[in-house]
């Protein structure tokens, strides 16, 4: 049966390229791939999108994965990052004009009323995390606790959303879930953009799809700024692996990058004077904190690198317990911090 909307697809994969180059024209072709930072069009080298290939299926032309995100998907899907737009017949229109192929007629309607704010922008991260409610007391509550934490509801920069909207590549709609929304701010406090981890129906742990963890706005740059900080400040990649330092060690002021891509990104606060980097136990933690390691060495600040046991410090967490954590932390922590953090 024909269907139009996988003939778009085949068309768009048939002109990668040119989608690319119109889309993200931050990127630049290397070999078989167009390489760019992220969705955002942002300069880098994380986001791979496939030009040749099979027109389906492993290694098919026109699928993309970010390797610091783990978001994945196809052209259409970039289309909609890059556009805004919401509507699936917006979306294919805009397929259409791109392709130079003409719109199908349809019966005259009513002009529609003015659109908001296209999804995947800080405005529309902004209205999701409005729509959020507090931690405590919800299923990212009983998330968080499920792995070791228990102070993810005295942060403000962690919120809940019962229904949170989620699709997963080769889905045509969109299924509410239930999902933890960070909100990811700039240097002057502004929300840039929201990190989505959806979650069980029973919030023992996340949902059962394929994508788990999708962001949205501006990242790169940016963080989830989970406590306040002064001249002393710990940056790591992960919510649940700063939210574990937290709590082994309340004094901690703590940021997720949300990745390793956007960890060796950071923009670092005026007036920091001392930079911990908790890596996670990977190559990828490792070359993200050397990066970010001597940009805060060139600008002056003394940087240590913190090394969990496992693979990050809530694995840490988990199988050895918090008093655990803190004594392996003072063993890292400069001796000129460890009685202001650690106490």
């Amino acid at each position: 049966m024909y269907s139009e909307t996988e003939d778009l697809i085949r068309a768009l994969a048939e002109s990668a390229e040119s989608v690319c180059r119109h889309y993200l024209p931050a990127g630049r072709r290397e070999g078989s791939y167009w390489i760019v930072g992220d969705l955002q069009n942002n300069p880098g080298r994380s986001l791979f999108v496939r030009l040749t290939g099979p027109a389906s299926g492993p290694g098919a032309a026109g699928k993309f994965t970010d390797g610091a995100t783990g978001e994945h998907g196809d052209l259409l899907d970039i289309i909609r990052e890059r556009t805004g737009i919401s509507r699936f017949p917006d979306l294919l229109a805009e397929a259409r004009a791109h392709l130079g192929r003409p719109q199908p007629v349809l019966p005259d309607r009513p002009v529609p009323k003015k659109a908001q704010a296209p999804g995947g922008t800080p405005a529309a991260a902004a209205r999701l995390f409005a729509a959020s409610m507090p931690v405590a007391g919800t299923l990212a509550d009983t998330y968080l606790r499920a792995r070791g934490l228990t102070k993810g509801g005295m942060t403000s920069a962690l919120r809940f959303h019962p229904k949170c909207w989620h699709r997963d590549e080769g889905q045509t709609s969109s299924i509410p879930r239930p999902a933890l929304i960070a909100a990811v701010t700039d240097g002057a406090g502004a929300l840039q953009g929201v990190h989505r981890t959806w979650l069980a129906p029973d919030g023992q742990g996340k949902a059962a799809v394929e994508t788990q963890r999708r962001a949205m706005g501006h990242l790169l740059g940016n963080a989830v700024r989970l406590t306040p900080h002064d001249d002393i400040l710990v940056i790591g990649e992960g919510i649940e692996t700063m939210l574990s330092l937290s709590e082994a060690a309340p004094g901690l002021p703590v940021w997720a990058a949300l990745s390793s891509g956007h960890l060796g990104a950071v923009q670092l606060p005026k007036g920091l004077q001392r930079l911990y980097i908790a890596i996670d136990r990977d190559p990828a933690g490792q070359r993200a904190a050397e990066r970010l390691s001597a940009r805060a060495t060139e600008v002056g600040i003394a940087v240590r690198v913190l090394e969990p046991l496992l693979g990050d410090f809530n694995d840490d967490l988990r199988a050895t317990g918090k008093e655990a954590l803190r004594q392996h932390l003072a063993g890292q922590i400069g001796l000129e911090d460890r009685q202001r953090l650690l106490g």
